[in-house]
């Protein structure tokens, strides 16, 4: 299931094709009394708070001062409903949301919508970034039955949680009247309302059950290639639709693809891809980092929040590409994002915030608009007719909710703008890079949008793996020490008896982790253990990877479930089973434990990796596109072993010369070790196979092992080099 956002849900936010469709109808033309007592803290419409300025989230934080009665999730809240058997009203968003915040103010800051509310109804609200599992539940609920989704979600539940009426967002004078209409039903046909959300519930423990597994095989990969390049837009890149999204999972499983089969044309579509992309105005020409999704086909007019995970996952496929083409564009992009994430969300104590909202002043994507006189005063005469060609900059603009505005773009590589300038494209740099620090100086004077400044784990951890990727592929050790400021902060701040707490916020830990919390957070400490060999991070993922087990294992299915075990569910223990935005907490799993068994040789983590991907092999047969990360180690794992390992003493120019060839290729499938031959016990413990690796005559050296055959040791860095590319330039695959 891809769940869409916002803007992309407005075609269809109107409700759930049921029978309850009819008792609206009925409801909104018969004229039928307002019941209930006003509630006392109706008040707050006169600027009173309600129990929300209680909570840490910056999105409750911001309807803390709605004239709604909410009540965050929790025992109070559920234990009301039951107690006055009144249904629920729930609403799920984020703090960026831009429709979130328009419903906010069209219906929960009108007073007489609030009224009606709090008179009818037990009011919810929820951070879907703080709680994905109820987000997953209730959003199940409202495509099931409507067949699409998205924030702000809206949903109607029964005092025992299950739904019976929702949709996305509403109009107000729409949502006055499924809100009378709805209270009205539930008094005056409660056992209708019962059936309809008993029937949906036994479609939502459906979802729960897979279809028989099989064995992890090669055909379901050329399956995937298949549809993936069947939906290629071979014009303007990604794969077709009304708007874009990035979609990182898929062209990450293509590229792994290309690498196992050789089939360039995969290669070719994430080549495309990303150049488009970075060209449009779905990337931030001026500050980095990508905005959400385009809103068009052609990545031109983005929504205009900017996620840390979007980027998180964005960004090694940049450092990939650069690694596959030598591109300066793959350089660039993924050096001017990891500064984005550094500069705009990076947390002074360590970690990265959420988010930046899509607003500024009221206005969405404000702060990222120009107009060309504006342009032309800040990077002066001389430069301006470079830099407008460069940045697509016209009098009109291409904004057209404001005249004159222009999103930037970069419609011209640095050799077109070399020949039409005649010019050569270092000279062309030389004016435009400057001119967009110019740029970006000023534009740090506009009002910025908000920054939802919470520290989600599972976030963290993707973000930590893209920083020490970074540090490995560029050579920038401000990328390391920063991901191993955040995962030290995670891990001292955010761990509790052993459990994972998923939120910091204001100070103060909540919310227990979810599975995508554990498998993300290991996978970053894997990538910092292959970044500086400190065994402690392989330490500290191998005991993450065994709480997986032992709080979401499911041992009858063989699979984990998203919510631990000792953690109350409503409704169904969810497993979020396929790959959406993010890879699923499972499919994050089961790379997580190929890694640690590729490590430390313990074969029970190579037995639950191979598990989880038999357990999911119906289900990925029907739908492979919902499935990429799973399907990316799938062929992982269906790679011959290569191990890479250097001994020698970091500190010599040659042992660093060695790593550096390591990093410089692009092999998805490497397990690489450094072994100091001078401090080796520790390392040793935790991956027993380096005791098996030493150095030639006394010097430095070179093991690379492909299926459990090793090469000849090498000593000099321009032959690791030759073999290195040599390897690269052969498929992995059988």
């Amino acid at each position: 299931m891809k769940i869409i956002t916002p803007r992309a849900s407005q075609g269809k936010r109107n409700g759930w094709h049921t029978v309850l469709l009819l008792l609206v109808l009925l409801a909104v033309l018969s004229l039928f009394p307002r019941v209930g007592q006003p509630n006392n803290l109706n008040q707050a419409s006169q600027g009173a708070s309600n129990r929300l300025i209680k909570e840490t989230s910056p999105y409750l934080k911001q309807h803390a001062r709605n004239p709604v009665d909410w009540y965050p999730w929790g025992p109070e809240a559920l234990e009301r409903a039951r107690r006055e058997n009144k249904p629920i009203f729930l609403s799920i968003g984020f703090s960026t949301c831009h429709w979130c915040h328009v419903m906010a103010q069209e219906s929960f800051e009108n007073p007489e919508i609030a009224r009606i509310m709090n008179e009818n109804f037990i009011n919810i609200k929820v951070d879907r970034e703080e709680r994905p599992d109820l987000d997953e539940i209730y959003m199940s609920a409202v495509v099931l039955a409507t067949g699409e989704g998205g924030w702000p979600m809206s949903v109607f539940l029964t005092p025992d949680l299950k739904p019976f009426y929702g949709g996305t967002y509403f109009s107000p004078q729409k949502f006055k009247e499924i809100l009378l209409a709805l209270s009205t039903a539930y008094r005056q046909e409660p056992a209708q309302v019962v059936k309809n959300a008993e029937q949906l519930h036994r479609r939502l423990q459906a979802l729960e059950k897979l279809p028989a597994g099989g064995e992890p095989g090669k055909e379901i990969l050329a399956q995937a290639y298949a549809a993936l390049n069947a939906r290629f837009d071979a014009r303007y890149g990604g794969f077709r639709g009304i708007r874009k999204f990035p979609e990182a999972l898929e062209l990450n499983f293509l590229l792994t693809y290309y690498r196992y089969a050789g089939v360039a044309r995969a290669r070719e579509i994430v080549g495309f891809t990303l150049t488009k992309m970075a060209q449009g105005g779905i990337y931030d020409q001026v500050g980095g980092g990508f905005h959400r999704y385009s809103t068009d086909p052609i990545w031109l007019l983005p929504h205009f929040e900017k996620m840390l995970y979007d980027n998180a996952l964005l960004i090694p496929l940049y450092l990939e590409h650069y690694q596959l083409t030598g591109s300066d564009m793959g350089r660039r992009v993924a050096t001017e994002t990891l500064n984005f994430v550094l500069r705009d969300l990076g947390a002074p104590q360590g970690g990265f915030y959420a988010a930046l909202d899509s607003q500024s002043e009221h206005r969405e994507g404000k702060y990222y608009l120009w107009k060309l006189g504006e342009v032309r005063k800040i990077v002066g005469e001389k430069a301006a007719p470079m830099v407008i060609a460069a940045l697509g900059i016209t009098p009109g603009g291409n904004f057209e909710d404001v005249a004159g505005a222009n999103i930037l773009t970069r419609p011209f590589s640095e050799a077109e703008l070399a020949a039409r300038f005649s010019l050569k494209p270092e000279q062309v740099r030389q004016i435009v890079v400057p001119a967009l620090e110019q740029l970006r100086q000023a534009r740090s004077k506009r009002v910025p949008p908000a920054r939802d400044d919470k520290i989600i784990v599972g976030w963290n951890g993707l973000m930590i793996s893209a920083l020490a990727q970074g540090a490995q592929v560029l050579g920038e050790p401000g990328y390391y020490q920063a991901a191993a400021k955040a995962a030290r902060f995670i891990l001292q701040n955010q761990v509790k008896d052993e459990h994972l707490y998923r939120i910091w916020a204001g100070g103060q830990t909540s919310v227990p982790g979810f599975l995508e919390d554990y498998a993300f957070l290991a996978n970053g400490l894997l990538d910092l253990f292959e970044t500086d060999f400190d065994p402690s991070w392989l330490t500290e993922a191998s005991r993450l990877a065994d709480r997986m087990e032992a709080l979401f294992l499911d041992p009858k299915e063989g699979i984990y479930l998203n919510v631990a075990k000792d953690q109350e569910a409503p409704l169904v223990k969810s497993l979020i089973i396929s790959d959406q935005s993010m890879p699923s907490g499972n499919s994050m799993a089961a790379y997580v434990n190929w890694r640690l068994a590729r490590f430390t040789g313990n074969q029970q983590y190579q037995q639950r990796a191979q598990a989880i991907l038999s357990r999911f092999q119906g289900q990925a047969r029907k739908n492979p596109l919902e499935y990429p990360h799973l399907l990316t180690t799938q062929t992982l794992l269906l790679m011959p072993a290569l191990d890479l390992t250097v001994v020698g003493d970091p500190s010599q120019g040659q042992v660093r010369e060695m790593l550096k060839e390591m990093y410089r290729h692009y092999l998805p499938e490497r397990r690489l070790v450094l072994k100091n031959p001078h401090d080796a016990a520790a390392l040793e413990k935790e991956v027993p196979a380096a005791r098996d690796y030493d150095l030639k005559s006394g010097a430095p050296a070179a093991y690379l092992c492909r299926n459990f055959t090793c090469l000849p040791t090498i000593t000099n860095p321009q032959e690791l080099a030759a073999k290195l590319a040599q390897l690269t330039s052969q498929k992995a695959g059988p």
